[in-house]
């Protein structure tokens, strides 16, 4: 009964997505000037109240599970940060070598098409974080490290009744909004014309990345379950409504809470690794992105400059690009622009260059975002075959969320 309660949910949850995904498109299509106003108002809003709580819940999800590690806190972050950076530069390294392959053979257009601004939002409430993601992270695993080596039990227990807080800001606000914040920005996507005047560069540019993505998630999820012991299908199969809110936001830190949902539904997976890989994974993994990035470098760098960089170029690209990952914000577009520095200094790209890049990169930033949300549950998998293959962590079983 309870495992069909949990399905019914999911699907639910993916109905209302979808919907969501459909009705913004076809309003963004027709939607005059006042009412795109209206819409971009209603977007902005509801992005500032989600993105404000994203700090919180990886302060409220990280610190409490950082201090039930005990012992193999300090092992499984160093771990977490380490898995992190070999998936951003492998997903990388794989791009660079299917492209050598592929990317002479692609027929890519030289212009792209300039889209209808978007109307500026009628009504505005600023509602600022307290902190950068960044910072959060930081602020997260000092408290969890400190509180457990000074054992400040009270400060303890107060760590967990935070993140009780916070998941009940998160069923009960941040889930409902997602669908109708997934629909304001499909509008604007429709209503720009990254949808229609765009098709034909996204589908030649685009298919690639995408079937990259399935098969680079498919090494991560083989590799894990290689390292775990343990069904990796037991984990994926969850993750649907994580992909498509991530498809619709953009956005790995405002998918956190769908993605945290996802994770804890896993039966293979502890609660206490799910909430520290989780949102770490959401802020320093990036995969998806990195190996969509990779792609369009080398087709952009064809396509303006006459020729793909050199194997020595790209090896330091990749290696630069998975630290720069690291570093990124969880935000829209927010790969690119950290590797800003290495396209321009390594790669030695022009304005114009780096204009098509962010052009292009926009038109599929949210099957990267998927597909780095998605991997996040592999890695989370890798941790807990490290770490309680088995049980040595003696962990709790996991709270299945509703």
């Amino acid at each position: 009964m309870k495992d069909q309660k949990k399905a019914k949910s999911e699907w639910s949850l993916i109905i209302r997505l979808l919907l969501g995904i459909a009705f913004g498109t076809v309003l963004g299509l027709f939607a005059s000037e006042q009412v795109m106003s209206i819409i971009v108002s209603v977007k902005y809003v509801l992005g500032q109240f989600i993105f404000f709580t994203v700090p919180l819940v990886i302060i409220a999800f990280i610190a409490p599970a950082i201090t039930k590690l005990k012992n193999n806190a300090n092992k499984m972050l160093g771990a977490g940060i380490g898995i992190t950076y070999l998936s951003a530069v492998g997903a990388a390294t794989f791009a660079y070598l299917v492209g050598l392959v592929i990317i002479p053979y692609l027929s890519v257009p030289s212009e792209i098409e300039s889209l209808h601004a978007l109307p500026e939002a009628g009504f505005q409430l600023s509602i600022p974080p307290v902190m950068s993601i960044m910072s959060a992270l930081v602020v997260a695993i000092l408290l969890g490290v400190t509180t457990l080596k000074t054992k400040a039990k009270s400060f303890e227990k107060a760590l967990y009744e935070f993140e009780a807080m916070m998941m009940m800001v998160i069923k009960s606000a941040v889930i409902p909004m997602l669908p109708l914040f997934i629909a304001t920005t499909f509008a604007g996507l429709a209503y720009e014309g990254a949808l229609t005047q765009q098709l034909p560069v996204f589908l030649k540019v685009v298919i690639l990345a995408l079937i990259g993505h399935v098969v680079w998630l498919a090494v991560l999820y083989g590799i894990a379950g290689v390292i775990s012991g343990k069904n990796p299908w037991q984990v994926i199969k969850h993750y649907g409504p994580a992909y498509i809110t991530a498809v619709g936001t953009m956005s790995s830190a405002a998918t956190l809470p769908i993605a945290l949902s996802s994770a804890r539904k896993s039966e293979v997976l502890s609660k206490e690794t799910v909430d520290f890989m989780v949102p770490l994974g959401s802020t320093i993994h990036l995969a998806g992105s990195v190996l969509t990035e990779t792609l369009f470098v080398m087709v952009i760098s064809l396509m303006l400059y006459g020729s793909i960089p050199s194997a020595g170029t790209m090896a330091l690209f990749v290696l630069l690009f998975g630290i720069f990952a690291i570093g990124a914000p969880g935000v829209p577009g927010g790969t690119v622009m950290a590797s800003m520095g290495i396209v321009v200094g390594v790669l030695g790209f022009d304005p114009a260059g780096v204009a098509l890049l962010i052009a292009i990169f926009a038109l599929q930033d949210s099957f990267g975002t998927a597909c780095n949300v998605t991997g996040d549950g592999a890695l989370t998998l890798m941790l807990e075959g490290l770490f309680n293959k088995n049980g040595e962590l003696n962990l709790a079983p996991i709270v299945q969320a509703s």
